[in-house]
């Protein structure tokens, strides 16, 4: 721990151990708003962030995380990026810990104003994304805000598209795939900043649409805290997931569409964030149940 403080991977495993292993996808697409919110709030900067704002009320407190995917308000324009700006404040202020899925992959100075951007001011964020293929050094600038406890990152190693098999799964001279030689590279960064909880800050995005080799990749990445995309919508299931986890902890497991349009399924649009609550009670307690299964 650094000052006596928790720090940031300890907060998130803990969060897993007394919620779930649910993360909220907050990919708010004004398609997803019900007519009658648009109505009450005429502008697009409150509509979003007041649809926000309800799911993240009525789910705080059985979800480990919530991410948000930067592009969903940026195709927005500057009352989008308000509204993300206001959704990270309001999930700070309430004390739930935040994934800014931004996806940078960029070196030296630029990445350097990646990081002020988004672990300070307006867009601050306990953890980010970050797309490691232009190579690690594109990485270390986000390091000194590693090193003092309160900040982490996930890794883009192996993602749950389809065209992952592009590059992600060819094979190096050795026999090992890219995605694999990414992945030990990151653990070796990582390991440096070791939390009580045995798992590093800097986590690795693991999609759960390719299973196969899903034991693996848990075994051979034993301190690397997962993001898992893939569930739901992208096809993931229970099962695929819980390989993933390490006695039901070791990741989070994200869903977006599934849980913002929960209201379609259950007819209940004028309680769309208690329908919301009803699917991450069900995707938490189906995972938990896959996670026993295979103990």
């Amino acid at each position: 721990m650094k000052d006596n403080k928790i720090t940031i991977i300890d907060r998130l495993y803990k969060a897993v151990e007394e919620k779930g292993v649910v993360c909220v996808g907050l990919d708010t697409s004004l398609d997803y708003i019900p007519d009658f919110l648009k109505e009450e709030y005429k502008n697009i900067e409150d509509v979003i962030f007041q649809f926000n704002k309800r799911i993240i009320d009525e789910t705080k407190d059985v979800v480990a995380c919530f991410k948000v995917q930067i592009a969903y308000y940026e195709a927005l324009g500057i009352e989008g990026l308000i509204a993300y700006k206001k959704t990270l404040k309001y999930l700070r202020d309430e004390g739930c810990i935040t994934i800014g899925d931004i996806k940078r992959g960029d070196i030296a100075a630029t990445a350097k104003m990646y990081g002020k951007a988004h672990f300070e001011g307006d867009f601050q964020c306990d953890f980010i994304t970050l797309n490691p293929y232009m190579g690690m050094d594109s990485i270390e600038p986000y390091i000194p805000y590693i090193e003092k406890g309160d900040k982490g990152v996930f890794v883009l190693v192996r993602t749950s598209n389809k065209g992952a098999e592009d590059i992600e799964y060819i094979e190096s001279i050795n026999g090992k795939r890219v995605y694999e030689i990414t992945g030990e590279k990151i653990k070796e960064i990582g390991d440096k900043f070791l939390g009580e909880c045995g798992y590093s800050p800097i986590g690795g995005v693991i999609g759960c649409t390719h299973t196969d080799e899903g034991r693996k990749i848990r075994k051979d990445l034993s301190s690397m805290f997962f993001l898992i995309p893939g569930y739901g919508a992208q096809g993931g299931k229970a099962e695929d997931v819980a390989l993933y986890l390490k006695n039901g902890n070791g990741g989070v497991v994200n869903s977006s569409r599934k849980i913002l349009l929960a209201y379609k399924d259950r007819n209940m649009e004028k309680d769309f964030a208690k329908a919301s609550r009803k699917e991450v009670l069900r995707m938490r307690d189906e995972i938990k149940k896959a996670v026993e299964a295979i103990k």
